[in-house]
């Protein structure tokens, strides 16, 4: 699928976030990575076959929000 070079992460690769991107809409919080990956703002992400990988943004302290 990808042109580049050097070729981007395969999607089933554990950099496969490191791939280029193709579409980018910040606004509806999706991109779509050359490699057929489907990142999410939230970073979850859909692969190309189907596979849902779960958010796994790490939360620093001063992120955490606590109720009043």
């Amino acid at each position: 699928m990808c042109q580049h070079q050097p070729p981007c992460p395969t999607a089933d690769s554990n950099d496969r976030e490191a791939a280029r991107l193709m579409a980018h809409h910040p606004e509806q919080g999706w991109s779509l990575l050359c490699n057929g990956v489907l990142l999410f703002e939230d970073t979850g992400e859909l692969l190309p076959d189907g596979q849902i990988i779960a958010p796994h943004r790490s939360l620093k302290s001063d992120q955490v929000m606590k109720a009043a």
